[in-house]
C-alpha cells in the first residue's frame, strides 16, 4: 500500500514543511489541489448529494504544477501529484510545457491527476463550453501524450489546430507523466483504462469498489492503480482497503493543521510498512 498526502486539507503555510517531512518519513506522494478560477457565485460540488461547495470562493489557490517545481526543489524521493488538474480548461501546449518542467526538475516524481471538471461557472468565465468538456479534455491528453513522445507534432482536431512543431525537453517519464483519471462516470473509467497509469474516484464509496475495479477489468488488461481517500486508524484497516484493490491511500492523519508534523510522525511509526 503507498500512502499520500492530500495537501488541500492542510493551511497552505504548512505545505513546504509537511511535504519535506513526508519526504523524509517515507510517504509516497503529495497531491495538490487546482482550480485556475474560482467564481465569486459559486454553485454545485464535486460531492453526490452536497449542496455547497467543499471551499468557499475566496480560498487561497495557487498554480499547482508551478508550487509542484517548488516542492521538487525541497525533496528527493516523495512523488508529486495533482489533485486533480483541469486539463481541459488549458491548451494543451500550456499542460505539456507545464507537466515536463516538474517532471525534469523532480527527475521523473510527477503523477499528473486530472479531470474534466464539475464547475460550469469555471469554464464560463474562461469562454469555454462547460457541455463539449469531455470531448475537449480527451483531445487535450492526446496532444499532450504525443508532444512528450513524438519529435515532431502536427494535429488538426476539432477543438487543436496547429501545423508541425517541436517539444523539448521532453519528460523523464517516458513516453510521458503518468496520468492519473479523476472521477466516478463512464468516460472516467474509460480514460483511466486507455491512457490512465491510475484512477481516483470522487464519490464511489468503499462498497462501490469491487465493482469498478471488475469494470475496469473489463476495459484494459494492464493494472491501473486506484487512489483511494480514506480513513487509517491501523494495519487491519490498511490490509482491508488492499483486499478491495486499493493501491495508495490518501490519507489525513492530522486533526488540525497545526498538528501535522506530530501527526505525520505518528502515524509513520504506526502504519508505514
Amino acid at each position: 500500500m503507498k500512502f499520500g498526502l492530500p495537501l488541500g486539507t492542510l493551511n497552505p503555510n504548512l505545505w513546504v514543511a509537511v511535504t519535506e517531512e513526508a519526504d523524509r518519513l517515507g510517504f509516497d506522494s503529495v497531491w495538490m489541489p487546482e482550480h485556475l478560477i474560482l467564481p465569486a457565485s459559486m454553485e454545485g460540488s464535486p460531492f453526490a448529494e452536497s449542496d455547497h461547495p467543499p471551499i468557499p470562493p475566496d480560498v487561497p489557490v495557487f498554480d499547482a504544477l508551478a508550487y509542484l517545481c517548488h516542492l521538487a526543489a525541497r525533496t528527493t524521493q516523495i512523488r508529486l501529484a495533482t489533485h486533480v488538474y483541469n486539463i481541459g480548461l488549458r491548451h494543451p501546449f500550456v499542460t505539456a510545457r507545464a507537466a515536463a518542467t516538474v517532471d525534469v526538475l523532480s527527475g521523473g516524481r510527477l503523477d499528473l491527476g486530472i479531470g474534466a471538471s464539475w464547475l460550469r461557472a469555471e469554464w464560463d468565465a474562461v469562454g469555454l463550453d462547460f457541455d463539449t468538456r469531455g470531448a475537449r479534455v480527451d483531445e487535450a491528453i492526446e496532444v499532450c501524450r504525443r508532444l512528450w513522445s513524438e519529435d515532431v507534432v502536427e494535429h488538426h482536431g476539432r477543438f487543436f489546430d496547429f501545423g508541425p512543431v517541436a517539444f523539448e525537453p521532453k519528460p523523464v517519464q517516458r513516453p510521458g507523466p503518468a496520468l492519473h483519471i479523476g472521477g466516478d462516470g463512464a468516460a472516467a473509467l474509460r480514460r483511466a483504462a486507455t491512457v490512465g497509469a491510475g484512477w481516483i474516484p470522487m464519490n464511489h464509496t468503499f462498497d462501490d469498489l469491487p465493482k469498478a475495479r471488475a469494470r475496469l477489468a473489463d476495459l484494459t488488461d494492464r493494472h491501473v492503480e486506484i487512489t483511494f481517500s480514506g480513513s487509517v486508524t491501523g494495519p487491519a484497516d490498511v490490509e482491508r482497503y488492499a483486499e478491495a484493490g486499493v493501491d495508495r491511500l490518501l490519507v489525513k492523519p492530522w486533526p488540525r493543521s497545526r498538528d501535522a508534523i506530530d501527526s505525520l510522525r505518528r502515524f509513520a511509526e504506526e502504519v508505514l510498512p
